[in-house]
């Protein structure tokens, strides 16, 4: 039996990569650029595995696991990220994420942890500043960091703000009025004791909702 698996990065030329490194140990279903394709992907083909960056364009993947749970999918979810941030990796496995590798590990390590979420353990890379027994029970022990409890449509509208959106792409992206997408964000603002937009990019980097090379980050 070939399980099947789904990939999601937005640099095309990973997935390509991806593709040809596991395409020979398992069907790969398809490959998503951005959160919503990849929320669109798994409920289509149901993949027995996501493989996918934590940081993603429009919907990031935490929240993209969220709606696809929601849907009935039961993929396991591992992680492909250079981030090696403890905090970041705990909300991951809070989340609901099965296994944890670092894009410079090898690809035999890769398919050792999608096997090994295939046989229902958790995998944490190798090449990560701590080992898995410890993070688990960090997971368990931390609390919430102490951030602001934002809802999904809050986090939303901060990502997409963040990724250098206009109020009114915010409003087209989330088929709401700009006025309400305008009280949003003046609303996380808030809730974050923040009072400019780019105070809102450095905030998404922090919690992962971005990467630093999507935008030109202001001093």
């Amino acid at each position: 039996m070939r399980y099947k698996v789904l990939i999601a990065d937005e640099e095309k030329i990973l997935t390509d990569g991806l593709t040809a490194v596991l395409s020979p140990y398992f069907e790969i279903a398809g490959s998503a650029a951005n959160g919503h394709e990849l929320v669109f992907l798994a409920r289509k083909f149901k993949p027995d595995v996501i493989v996918s960056e934590i940081c993603m364009p429009e919907l990031n993947l935490l929240d993209a696991l969220k709606v696809i749970r929601k849907a009935g999918v039961k993929s396991r979810f591992i992680v492909l990220t250079s981030h090696t941030d403890v905090y970041l990796a705990i909300e991951a496995f809070r989340a609901g994420v099965a296994g944890y590798v670092m894009k410079h590990a090898g690809k035999e390590e890769l398919i050792a942890a999608i096997r090994s979420v295939i046989d229902g353990r958790d995998f944490l890379s190798s090449r990560f500043p701590v080992d898995l027994v410890t993070l688990l029970s960090e997971a368990v022990r931390r609390p919430e960091n102490g951030r602001p409890n934002l809802t999904k449509r809050q986090r939303e509208v901060l990502q997409l703000v963040a990724e250098g959106k206009t109020m009114k792409e915010v409003a087209v992206a989330l088929s709401i009025s700009t006025r309400t997408a305008e009280a949003y964000k003046y609303e996380i603002m808030r809730l974050l004791g923040l009072h400019h937009s780019t105070e809102l990019v450095h905030y998404a980097i922090r919690i992962g909702l971005l990467t630093i090379p999507r935008m030109e980050i202001a001093a």
